[in-house]
């Protein structure tokens, strides 16, 4: 039988994205995703999760480029589990490595960025293999 580790995840940044280019752009972020219900007595409540995201390649520098705090976005992508040793003791992390993304909410004035520089025939939609251009 095949495996499958596949994540789909619409939500908000909760910071500005970080890129590290060392070599091979990788970009990180946190992504809050909020689910919302009434109890059994009709109250709203609601509970978010942090997602730790990951993205590389092209699709980093532009995730980096056109997203900021609280922008909206939807991705697929795979859940890996890392760990390290700081001072004898082993820390666990988990993230979401981006396969493909979407940018949510509508189009900004001339489809600029939200941070510095621009993408020439930059659409809404990236989706990646991290060739040449993923759109």
């Amino acid at each position: 039988m095949p495996n499958l580790n596949k994540i789909l995840l619409m939500g908000h940044l909760g910071g500005d994205p970080v890129l590290q280019d060392e070599g091979t752009a990788m970009c990180k972020f946190s992504l809050a995703t909020t689910e919302k219900w009434k109890n059994k007595e009709g109250e709203p409540q609601e509970k978010t999760t942090w997602h730790n995201i990951i993205a590389w390649g092209k699709q980093a520098e532009i995730l980096d480029k056109y997203l900021v705090k609280g922008s909206p976005v939807y991705l697929e992508g795979t859940q890996q589990h890392d760990s390290y040793d700081k001072d004898g003791e082993t820390k666990y992390w988990s993230s979401v490595k981006v396969h493909n993304f979407q940018f949510l909410g509508g189009k900004s004035d001339d489809d600029a960025p939200k941070k510095s520089g621009k993408i020439d025939g930059m659409n809404d939609k990236a989706k990646g293999d991290d060739s040449d251009l993923p759109f």
